[in-house]
C-alpha cells in the first residue's frame, strides 16, 4: 500500500487494495455509471480500508457536481400575511416534514440539503448562487401561481423539481390531488349530518388552495345543500382566528367548517370555542395536511392527510433523475416528469 509522507492514503493505495487501475478508483469515486457494479462494490470496500478520503475540490472539477442540491421555500411577491416570512417558514411544519423527507433520498447519497428562505427580497440573490454553481439542483416550495421565481430558474437550465403541479416544460412536479381532499372533506362533514357549511379556504392566488376549495364545492354540490359561506386567510393559526370572526358575522347557524389547512383549523376551533361553541357538538372542523399540529390541537383535528414526507422522497428522486440526465444528456431519458399522490381522511375528535 503506498502512504505518502502525510500519512493520508493515495488513489494508488485504494487501486493496489482493489486489485484494479487509478483510473478506475478515479470512474468509481465520480459515479461513473458505466463501472460494473462488482467493481464499484470492491474499490468501496478498498476505500473503507485504506481510509482514503477523496478530494472533494478535484472531484467537483471532473464530475461538475458540488454535491449540494437547495431547497428554497419562495414567498409569493404580494405579502399576505402580517406574520413575518421567517416567523411563519420556521413555525409551520410542512416545511420540516419536506426536509426530512427529502433527507431519506438525498442523504444516503451524500448530498448536502442547502434550505434557502427566498422572500421577494431574496429571489434575485436566490437566483445569482443556483447561476454561479453552488448546487447541482433545486427542489422548491411555492405557493403561489403570480411566484415569478420558478420560471427564473427553470431558465437558468438547472434541474428543478416544484412541490406543486406546473406547465413549465421539463419541469418535474409532485403534488396530491387537492380536489380530492377537499371532497373527502366535504362528504365526512356531510355524512355525520352537517348541512350548514363553511370554509375557511387559502389565499385565491395558492393553487392547492383553491384546487381544496374546489374539491369541497364539488362535494357539497353532489350532496344538493345550499352553497358553503367561504372566507379567504393567510394559511396561519391567526388567519384562521381572524376568518372565524367573520365567518360568525356572515352565518353565525354554521355547524361545519373546512379549513384549507391545520394551522387555520386549529385557529378555526380555538376561535370558536371563544366564541361559546363546542367543537365538535356545535361545529364540526375538518382541516388539511395531518400535519403535527392536528394531533395536538384541542380537540385533535379531523384533517385530510398529504403524506408530505412521502412526496417530498419523490421530488428527491425526481431531482436525481433530472442530475443524472443532466451529466449524460444523451442517455434518452425525458426531461421532467410528475408524481400525483392520492389522500386519506384522518379522523379525530374535531369532526
Amino acid at each position: 500500500m503506498q502512504i505518502p509522507r502525510s500519512g493520508r492514503p493515495t488513489l494508488e493505495a485504494v487501486a493496489s487494495v482493489a486489485g484494479v487501475s487509478r483510473a478506475t478508483v478515479s470512474r468509481v469515486i465520480n459515479e461513473v455509471p458505466t463501472v460494473d457494479p462488482e467493481i464499484v462494490e470492491t474499490v468501496r470496500r478498498a476505500i473503507e480500508e485504506t481510509g482514503y478520503v477523496p478530494n472533494l475540490a478535484a472531484r467537483s472539477l471532473v464530475t461538475r457536481r458540488t454535491g449540494s442540491v437547495a431547497l428554497v421555500v419562495s414567498e409569493p411577491p404580494e405579502q399576505r400575511s402580517p406574520l413575518p416570512f421567517l416567523e411563519r417558514l420556521f413555525t409551520d411544519p410542512y416545511v420540516g416534514r419536506v426536509t426530512a423527507g427529502a433527507q431519506t433520498v438525498l442523504r444516503p447519497r451524500d448530498i448536502h440539503l442547502a434550505i434557502i428562505p427566498a422572500d421577494p427580497p431574496a429571489h434575485d440573490q436566490v437566483v445569482r448562487y443556483v447561476r454561479q454553481g453552488h448546487v447541482d439542483g433545486v427542489l422548491l416550495i411555492t405557493s403561489s401561481s403570480a411566484d415569478p421565481l420558478p420560471a427564473r430558474l427553470a431558465a437558468l437550465a438547472v434541474p428543478l423539481v416544484l412541490s406543486t403541479r406546473t406547465t413549465l416544460p421539463g419541469v418535474a412536479w409532485v403534488d396530491l390531488d387537492q380536489a380530492a381532499g377537499g371532497r373527502l372533506a366535504a362528504e365526512h362533514l356531510i355524512g355525520s349530518g352537517r348541512t350548514r357549511l363553511a370554509v375557511v379556504g387559502g389565499p385565491p392566488d395558492a393553487p392547492f388552495g383553491h384546487a381544496r376549495l374546489e374539491g369541497f364545492l364539488d362535494g357539497v354540490r353532489a350532496a344538493g345543500l345550499t352553497e358553503p359561506e367561504v372566507v379567504t386567510a393567510d394559511f396561519t393559526r391567526p388567519g384562521g382566528e381572524a376568518a372565524v370572526r367573520t365567518l360568525l358575522a356572515a352565518r353565525p347557524d354554521v355547524d361545519g367548517v373546512f379549513a384549507a389547512n391545520d394551522l387555520m383549523a386549529d385557529g378555526v376551533s380555538t376561535a370558536l370555542r371563544t366564541a361559546g361553541r363546542d367543537v365538535p357538538r356545535d361545529v364540526a372542523v375538518v382541516g388539511f395536511d395531518d400535519s403535527s399540529v392536528a394531533a395536538q390541537a384541542h380537540p385533535p383535528l379531523t384533517t385530510v392527510r398529504q403524506p408530505v414526507e412521502d412526496m417530498a422522497e419523490a421530488m428527491a428522486r425526481l431531482l436525481l433523475a433530472a442530475l443524472r440526465q443532466a451529466q449524460e444528456p444523451d442517455d434518452g431519458a425525458a426531461a421532467g416528469g410528475s408524481e400525483t399522490f392520492v389522500p386519506e381522511l384522518v379522523v379525530r375528535a374535531s369532526a
